[in-house]
């Protein structure tokens, strides 16, 4: 057993959210029972997740895409309203850390995503240094449509790819979630292919006319392996139990 802020502190320690300039507040976003015995990890505060975490009887909620974004609607009505009834009502204490998880270079989302996909990073490269950059550890993948099965399998799904790589895969950049922005820092890098969770219009256009395969593979899907890896590594420090809870998404 430990108490919230000493929770806190462990998080903050280990994921240092001092150093990103983010989209909301990373940490404790809602307040809930000083005694924290157990830890429920999942990927995003829904409802669902919410719900799950108070029929595991967990003390604390440790997510990645918390409750508040800057430029939001402050209103505490509708979704908002619900979520946080639940939260309060059952004194659940909600972390959230959302720059400072994909950054972490062994547990957070890209560094776990690589590790899933066998890749090894070398390098970072975009804006905050978040996206990673490596190789394949057993040798490159012959083609990209090769590399896009195998994403694929890895993470059981279907794979959006824009297969414009002209020969072998050899230097992978990935980068968890929304970061379709960072492709063009990708192709700068020297990439062969950019794996990350979404695409947007403008990325299938800069694909085919720079010769760099593109392979979206969904932002929930991308990102479901920081938080339990993170809650785990605390809980285990700190002497709590946790548990993951996947609350499915297609997107």
């Amino acid at each position: 057993m430990t108490d919230r802020t000493q929770l806190l502190q462990a998080f903050d320690a280990l994921l240092q959210p001092e150093r990103f300039r983010d989209y909301g507040p990373n940490g404790l976003q809602v307040e809930g029972r000083t005694e924290v015995r157990k830890i429920v990890s999942g990927v995003t505060a829904s409802r669902a997740l919410i719900e799950a975490a108070i029929a595991a009887q967990a003390d604390a909620l440790f997510v990645h895409h918390g409750l508040f974004w800057r430029g939001q609607d402050g209103r505490v009505t509708g979704w908002m309203k619900q979520r946080l009834a639940l939260l309060l009502a059952h004194d659940i204490n909600l972390y959230a850390y959302h720059l400072p998880l994909d950054a972490h270079p062994e547990l957070g989302n890209n560094a776990q995503l690589g590790l899933r996909l066998g890749l090894r990073a070398d390098a970072r490269f975009g804006e905050q240094e978040l996206g990673f950059l490596g190789e394949r550890a057993q040798g490159s993948f012959a083609t990209a449509a090769e590399l896009a099965s195998h994403v694929g399998q890895a993470l059981n799904r279907q794979i959006t790819l824009i297969n414009t790589a002209p020969s072998a895969i050899k230097k992978i950049a990935w980068c968890t979630g929304g970061a379709q922005g960072y492709f063009e820092a990708a192709i700068a890098a020297g990439a062969d292919a950019f794996i990350t969770g979404e695409i947007s219009e403008p990325q299938a256009h800069y694909a085919r006319e720079c010769g760099v395969a593109y392979l979206a593979c969904g932002h929930h899907a991308s990102e479901r392996y920081g938080a339990p890896a993170v809650a785990a590594h605390v809980a285990a420090q700190l002497g709590l139990t946790h548990e993951f809870i996947e609350i499915d998404n297609p997107a």
